[in-house]
């Protein structure tokens, strides 16, 4: 194996590991977990010796755009849900359109006072 093969192969490992640990941690790292394993392997294709047989015709170049198995996420999609707290959003609604009444009431009520003739 050349030493560019080499130091591909090596910036491969290491970007599957990254994605490796991207799927542990979950949260927005596990997002990136997917693209990064995708990227490993795309990585592996770019061997100077592959790209050589490529251009010599000796490999072909229409081959499927991902080599590797698909690979199923190490963990639960979804975190733990997080308590939120707060008021009800149907008491907020309702506040707020007592609230909008009341000061329609209000400046009615005050209209009368001052009648523009």
């Amino acid at each position: 194996m050349a030493v560019g093969d080499d130091a591909v192969e090596k910036a491969a490992d290491t970007l599957q590991k990254t994605a490796d640990k991207a799927a542990e941690r979950g949260g927005v790292a596990e997002k990136a977990a997917q693209p990064l394993a995708d990227d490993a392997a795309f990585v592996r294709k770019l061997k100077p010796s592959l790209v050589a047989k490529r251009i010599k015709g000796e490999l072909p170049t229409d081959g499927p755009p991902a080599t590797g198995a698909p690979r199923a996420p190490s963990g639960p999609q979804l975190g733990r849900r997080k308590k939120r707290g707060g008021p009800n959003p149907l008491v907020v609604v309702g506040a707020a359109a007592a609230i909008g009444v009341f000061l329609a009431k209000v400046l009615d009520w005050r209209s009368h006072a001052h009648p523009r003739d």
